[in-house]
């Protein structure tokens, strides 16, 4: 790409072995980046992987996984990056994700967010045993809705809002078994998925409207993935896993210049913030290690 823009705007030929030289200048701080000393507790990192295609013996898919974490303070922060084997998302790769955010630093965590992969709990819990895993809202609801016909998706999203609203995990339930009863019939696959996500969604019903509110879905991850995909997409593939990785890191690196997402972010975290520091007392640091 770089290559054909400087043949088209300035008429020079430049190789691509030239244009990877210049830009591996960046990988020393990339690596750099990625061993960096990191909070010692989170009030939630949210987790998950996107695939990005590069060329191994043969063009594949391989998951790339990245985790954004937000302090006490409500500071947002792209926590790393890692390239994952073939094969797919995995619980056993996101444990060694995990390892290496307790490996620089990170000693708690409250909640962990994530998108209900199976087995993740346990990975969780072998790291950070005191973390709170709670599935993804957005993601059961969109996952919902692919099971029906799209002519009953408003009346479907009104009856999944009473499971997700409710005042209690017993009021959740309940909401649930008439889900189910209405339902069930002629979209079975519905009151499965919900019965396989129960124990990961049902955590933040315990909690604080305001803790609720922000830990609803994996957004901001999403948003991050999106600038990620952007940048993939119009290149194809990548020749490397290394190419690959300095694409994305060099896309978060690029991430909100003035600072305008990050202070609206920590605005939106204010009430919730204020909410842990009241559920998590005893977890705490005191005030002037903030």
């Amino acid at each position: 790409e770089i290559s054909a823009h400087f043949q088209e705007v300035y008429g020079a030929n430049i190789s691509k072995d030239t244009v990877s030289r210049i830009t591996d200048k960046v990988l020393e701080e990339m690596t750099t980046w990625s061993s960096r000393p990191l909070q010692p507790i989170y009030a939630a990192i949210f987790i998950d992987a996107i695939y990005v295609k590069v060329r191994d013996g043969q063009v594949g898919n391989q998951p790339f996984y990245a985790a954004i974490g937000v302090d006490l303070n409500g500071r947002r922060d792209v926590l790393g990056l890692w390239a994952g084997q073939g094969g797919g998302e995995s619980a056993k790769f996101w444990m060694n994700v995990l390892a290496d955010l307790k490996n620089r630093g990170v000693a708690d965590v409250f909640f962990i967010v994530c998108d209900g992969l199976k087995g993740l709990p346990d990975s969780v819990n072998a790291v950070f045993p005191a973390a709170i895993v709670q599935a993804c809202v957005i993601h059961l609801i969109r996952a919902t809705l692919r099971y029906a016909s799209r002519k009953y998706w408003d009346q479907l999203a009104g009856d999944l809002r009473r499971i997700y609203t409710a005042p209690s995990v017993e009021a959740a339930w309940a909401a649930f078994e008439e889900l189910e009863e209405k339902w069930g019939k002629p979209y079975p696959a519905i009151p499965k998925l919900w019965r396989a996500a129960w124990e990961e969604f049902i955590p933040f019903l315990a909690y604080d409207v305001e803790i609720r509110r922000v830990l609803f879905s994996t957004n901001a991850i999403e948003s991050l993935h999106a600038r990620y995909r952007r940048a993939v997409t119009v290149r194809g593939h990548f020749p490397t896993e290394q190419a690959a990785l300095k694409c994305l890191y060099l896309v978060t690196r690029g991430l909100d210049p003035k600072g305008t997402g990050q202070a609206r972010w920590t605005m939106r975290w204010k009430p919730a913030l204020n909410a842990f520091a009241v559920t998590f007392a005893d977890r705490m640091p005191a005030a002037e290690n903030l």
